[in-house]
């Protein structure tokens, strides 16, 4: 068996699944039908946006299904129609149910972006960045009704960075699942698919990021602050106040020096922004006000007087 012999169903939604469904379609795969999330308002116009997915379905012209609740019984009665043998799953955004779970043949496959069992949920890029973790990966999976808890297929794994942001990671780990899911496919039909049953005692949760989790506390290390800082960039991004409004910073580097006050500023020149943190300074080099652009420290501080002593709450 090959997997173009496999009449599959691809479920995704987001940017990160377009790798592994582009390479699905390189593959030569029977791709019977794409799922993906409703169209949505996007942008200040507020205008119907289609979905990446939908978008690179389009193109070629691959039959796209995007319903609201992949639950109701007629949604389901259509998918069992496509009559799949495999539904590769990857970012769709909605909980299968049983129901949908049961139809193929092969099961339901998902990538998900973390070593398994750790970090499962929705953020887990997010959360090993910053749990200051030095390493993660993908994992290949099936799914069962537990949240990211079935049989491991596939790991692949890869350094993080010291500097890398969620942005950053979420890129590479699109293209590692991409590779690890073909591979997965491949054993499959190979029929060498090895499954492993996850530890739950060794699991920890992602849940999904809130504006409110990018408030920062200036009494944390300063090493702990730059993790937060990228790993809640581009998205929702970390934030202090400065006089009452909304300060994001990005592009940060913690310096091993005595601290200053927590959230007082020690310096501020064309090379960054240092800020006293519980245990050590914050050297800030990239920083934007609530509807402005983001700018580098020397570009913002021509627009905004932000002296030393000034206090960030």
């Amino acid at each position: 068996m090959q997997p173009q012999n496999l009449r599959t169903v691809f479920m995704g939604t987001p940017d990160f699944a377009l790798q592994t469904l582009q390479g699905l379609i390189d593959a030569g795969c029977n791709l019977v039908g794409v799922y993906t999330q409703p169209d949505r308002p996007k942008g200040r116009g507020k205008q119907l946006a289609a979905p990446p997915i939908k978008q690179l379905a389009q193109q070629y012209k691959l039959p796209v299904f995007q319903p609201q609740k992949l639950r109701q019984p007629e949604v389901v009665a259509e998918l069992a129609a496509l009559a799949p043998d495999l539904i590769v799953v990857v970012a769709y955004g909605q909980i299968l149910p049983k129901s949908v779970l049961d139809i193929p043949t092969h099961g339901c496959i998902n990538v998900h972006a973390s070593l398994l069992p750790k970090y499962r949920g929705a953020a887990p890029i997010n959360k090993a960045i910053i749990d200051g973790e030095t390493e993660t990966g993908v994992t290949t999976m099936y799914m069962d009704v537990g949240l990211d808890t079935g049989d491991m297929l596939i790991k692949r794994s890869l350094s993080i960075g010291a500097n890398e942001t969620a942005g950053q990671l979420h890129d590479r780990l699109a293209a590692l699942g991409c590779e690890a899911m073909i591979e997965t496919l491949q054993q499959l039909c190979a029929g060498t698919l090895q499954r492993t049953v996850q530890d739950d005692a060794q699991s920890n949760y992602a849940p999904m990021m809130k504006k409110a989790d990018g408030r920062i506390d200036w009494s944390l290390s300063a090493q702990a602050i730059h993790d937060q800082i990228r790993g809640l960039d581009p998205w929702p991004g970390a934030y202090t106040v400065l006089n009452g409004e909304l300060l994001k910073l990005a592009n940060t580097s913690p310096q091993g020096d005595a601290a200053g006050q927590p959230g007082c500023v020690i310096a501020a020149d064309k090379d960054g922004v240092r800020i006293g943190c519980g245990r050590g300074s914050l050297l800030v080099k990239e920083l934007q006000l609530a509807g402005r652009k983001r700018l580098a420290a020397g570009d913002f501080l021509r627009g905004c007087a932000l002296e030393p002593g000034a206090i960030l709450e």
